[in-house]
């Protein structure tokens, strides 16, 4: 299964391997990257993605899920030609696809709209929020009709619980906090590497054999041990299950998945755990990023929970061993004090923020997955913890570091605080570094030349003879119209504005009003059009005349904040 996800990928849609969120953050914050919401993407990411899961690699579904949720938004919408035209609407309803995804992947609509609007989204107005909402309510109320594993829950680890939580218990919060955040900074700076070497060592033609090895080295250690034995999704269920009552252990089938809730196998239990979450961890940081479609949300939590059931079972254990130390003076004498599947949901939480940071969206899907409203102050204890730690070992979740690895050009927040007292003028590209289009025209010969010579160039200022500024044309539309005049002599003369007899006019080609600054503009400013307006290009033009003074793309704000 995983050798044929590769082929299929490899051949028929690259852009469909990894999980895309890096991908998704990019082009929601105006990048574009042709093909990656296409819908053969869409096809290749679904079948990919069931063969990637079901071969037993660490990985999850839930990243590729948000992918999914895009492609089928950008899909619709651009059979309507509102949204077609207009690359900022798109963009909304790409964020409203994503909070989809995300609602249909863990059963949680709010969260799938606060994880759009904290992780995704780089400018989130009003009315895309209440339009993510619509998406994703109508997208759980339709997997609650489907009812895809017959029990009536969304997802399959879904749990609840009665009983409450202690402060005593409040230091071992914290600890799974730290667990979380040193296993989330660990994990992407070790996959960082491992990807740095995969991208060195490993031809693309090599894929197919390298999810093959992995599949096969994965399957053969995980099923030496109980606990990684089963699917992530089916382990999480079981990790997050209470312990059934003393009367149920006394039955040929009770003592729980795996002996879990005997008292006399805890020295088993925990070093079995322990062991989980070491295979575990190890099989997610190699797995993630090889090129089938792959998540980190659902493994991260399968550790995360592993290791929480280990400290909850050890800490079960103390009391159950020393009932009367002082640190179980809250514990109700015979009756039970500490319920170890809490400790996996919040290890769950703490993992999951260790590697993505995400906090609210966190606390909100955790909640929506149990209904444990008596459990957000322990979840927030121990999605804080792990943000701090985290951020304290890598900056950034695994997504942003992923958009660093690949080069692609996304604003984040860090560079709003190496712009300060930075004008545009100090980063343009400047207008003698550029490639006009004259507006009074060029003969046919001569701008296939221009074209020809400036590959590197995705548009064109278009200016008159005083180089004020015009407007921009697009290289495609160019190229295009090129094309299409191939039986006119070489000499005919091609204009971007008002055309005289015998001459091409190209004017329908350029947007005579591009988003413009002056060069005296505040970097910050110029930024905030970037990420909210989401142009391609910001040209800069001359406060006196209107003359083009330069030209500024993302790539040139991020070159002159790392150089900074």
């Amino acid at each position: 299964m995983a050798a044929t996800c590769a082929f299929l990928v490899r051949g028929y849609a690259p852009l469909a391997a990894g999980s895309g969120l890096g991908e998704i953050k990019a082009i929601l914050g105006g990048f574009v990257i042709r093909g990656f919401m296409g819908g053969w993407t869409l096809v290749m990411k679904s079948v990919g993605l069931a063969l990637a899961v079901g071969s037993g690699l660490s990985v999850g579904k839930e990243g590729p899920a948000v992918h999914m949720g895009c492609c089928i938004g950008n899909v619709v919408a651009r059979n309507f030609s509102k949204y077609r035209r207009s690359a900022a609407r798109q963009r909304e309803v790409i964020s409203a696809a994503a909070a989809a995804g995300v609602a249909v992947a863990f059963g949680a609509p709010i969260g799938g709209v606060l994880f759009s609007l904290e992780d995704l989204s780089s400018h989130f107005p009003r009315k895309t929020l209440w339009r993510s909402f619509l998406c994703a309510l109508i997208a759980t109320v339709s997997l609650q009709a489907m009812n895809p594993f017959r029990t009536g829950k969304l997802v399959m680890f879904q749990a609840t619980y009665d009983r409450d939580w202690h402060f005593f218990e409040t230091g071992f919060f914290v600890l799974l906090g730290v667990f979380g955040g040193v296993f989330g900074g660990l994990c992407i700076r070790l996959h960082l590497r491992v990807a740095a070497w995969r991208r060195r060592y490993v031809r693309p033609a090599d894929a197919v054999t390298e999810a093959a090895i992995l599949a096969l080295g994965t399957t053969a250690i995980t099923y030496a041990n109980v606990y990684t034995r089963a699917d992530m999704g089916e382990l999480l269920a079981y990790l997050l299950q209470e312990c059934p009552s003393a009367t149920a252990l006394q039955q040929p089938t009770g003592g729980g998945w795996g002996g879990m809730c005997d008292p006399a196998n805890s020295g088993r239990v925990i070093i079995g755990l322990l062991a989980a979450t070491v295979i575990r961890a190890v099989g997610t940081i190699v797995a993630y990023g090889c090129r089938v479609p792959c998540g980190i949300f659902v493994p991260s939590m399968a550790i995360g929970a592993s290791f929480g059931r280990m400290l909850g079972t050890v800490a079960q254990h103390l009391h159950r061993t020393h009932p009367k130390w002082a640190l179980f003076a809250q514990c109700a004498p015979d009756t039970p004090c500490i319920t170890p599947a809490t400790y996996a949901f919040l290890g769950a939480a703490a993992a999951m923020c260790g590697v993505t940071k995400v906090t609210v969206a966190v606390v909100v899907i955790m909640y929506e997955l149990t209904g444990a409203l008596n459990f957000i102050v322990p979840t927030m204890i121990v999605v804080m913890v792990a943000r701090v730690i985290g951020d304290a070992i890598v900056e950034g979740g695994i997504s942003e570091q992923l958009i660093l690895l690949n080069g692609l050009p996304f604003l984040g927040e860090d560079e709003d605080e190496c712009l300060l007292d930075t004008v545009a003028a100090a980063i343009m590209r400047p207008a003698e570094e550029l490639v006009v289009l004259p507006a009074a025209g060029i003969s046919l010969h001569g701008l296939q030349r221009l074209v020809d010579n400036s590959s590197g160039f995705r548009g064109f200022p278009v200016v008159d003879g005083d180089m004020r500024l015009v407007g921009y044309a697009h290289r495609d539309g160019v190229v295009k119209a090129i094309a299409s005049y191939e039986a006119a002599s070489a000499e005919t003369m091609v204009s971007f504005g008002s055309s005289g007899p015998g001459s091409i006019s190209l004017a329908h080609l350029v947007n005579p009003s591009p988003t413009t600054v002056r060069p005296r503009t505040a970097a910050e400013t110029v930024v905030e059009i970037f990420r909210k307006l989401g142009p391609r290009v910001v040209l800069v033009a001359s406060e006196e005349d209107g003359t083009l003074a330069g030209l500024l793309t993302r790539k040139d704000i991020l070159r002159h904040t790392r150089s900074h």
